[in-house]
């Protein structure tokens, strides 16, 4: 949180794109000198997701036919078209064999693809059932894949994701914490920010592909302006929040009205939240325009002594 803005790193983007224009993707280096430059992970085996097909607009585009969809503006249905930001958004958070990772949107599986390819277990929650459909049939062969057709907003996150970390022991045996990765619809950020922020205990990171506005407000939040509010007292208490870097709307499909961000939330433990009487009330206090949180916390406790 302490980084300036001005070193913030801004990824090369694709050019505009229009139905009828034709997709010229910029030519990527081989996958293991791609890799190599974030981290070096490896699927086991026959495990690796059997769909090396690069997640370009074209691919999108077939994808979508073959469900007789088109992307949604409802539900803020937007497909990132670069497999490179992918990559990225995979290498901030670590991802490696043997992690259960929780996807929020999958949509065609672009995402998906890289993350199983990582090593990861994939769990990802889909409220449109057709794109649910979708990513079933295109990772079900890959043994490292599951999809609840669910709003996330009403998931019951914590039995699924126990559930799963509990059959998944027995092949992995060993204790890490899941993660999340997602590219989320940016109208449900604040509502999948409250649920999973919390959930320290089952979760080491969350890491979000952001509407670009919210990440900055998020993460580098001024005292005495507008823009410091209640969530982000919210996001200090459960989490050591970071800006990773900058994703041009010309990357996704439909193409948005504003850039996006990936921000990276370290969760904390719950022996490590604020010492509060009450996390209801202190949630419950009025707003904290011209307070940081230490002096959040200071301030509830006195009140609640009185």
């Amino acid at each position: 949180m302490s980084h300036s803005l001005s070193h913030l790193c801004y990824l090369q983007t694709l050019p505009p794109i229009s139905h009828k224009a034709t997709f010229n993707g910029r030519q990527n280096p081989p996958l293991n000198e791609r890799r190599r430059k974030l981290y070096v992970t490896c699927g086991r085996g026959n495990n690796r997701a059997s769909t090396p097909t690069k997640d370009d607009y074209h691919a999108t585009l077939k994808a979508l036919n073959s469900k007789g969809r088109i992307p949604r503006k409802s539900l803020g249905q937007n497909y990132m078209l670069n497999s490179d930001i992918n990559e990225q958004l995979v290498g901030v958070a670590g991802v490696e064999e043997g992690d259960v990772v929780l996807e929020i949107g999958p949509g065609t599986g672009s995402l998906t693809n890289t993350l199983i390819n990582s090593g990861a277990f994939v769990l990802a929650v889909e409220k449109d059932k057709h794109m649910a459909a979708l990513v079933s049939e295109r990772f079900s062969s890959t043994g490292k894949f599951k999809v609840l057709n669910e709003d996330i907003v009403k998931c019951h996150v914590r039995a699924h994701i126990s559930s799963l970390v509990g059959s998944t022991k027995e092949i992995y045996s060993d204790t890490r914490k899941s993660k999340v990765v997602a590219n989320i619809p940016f109208y449900i950020s604040t509502d999948v920010i409250k649920l999973l922020l919390p959930m320290g205990d089952i979760f080491s990171e969350v890491v979000l592909l952001l509407q670009e506005e919210t990440a900055l407000r998020l993460v580098e939040p001024s005292l005495r302006t507008p823009e410091y509010r209640p969530i982000n007292i919210f996001v200090n208490y459960y989490s050591d929040p970071e800006y990773k870097f900058k994703v041009a709307r010309t990357n996704f499909f439909p193409e948005p009205n504003v850039d996006a961000a990936v921000v990276s939330f370290k969760l904390k433990q719950p022996s490590e939240y604020p010492q509060v009487s009450s996390s209801k009330s202190f949630f419950a206090m009025s707003r904290p325009e011209e307070l940081t949180m230490n002096d959040f916390v200071k301030l509830h406790n006195i009140i609640t002594k009185e």
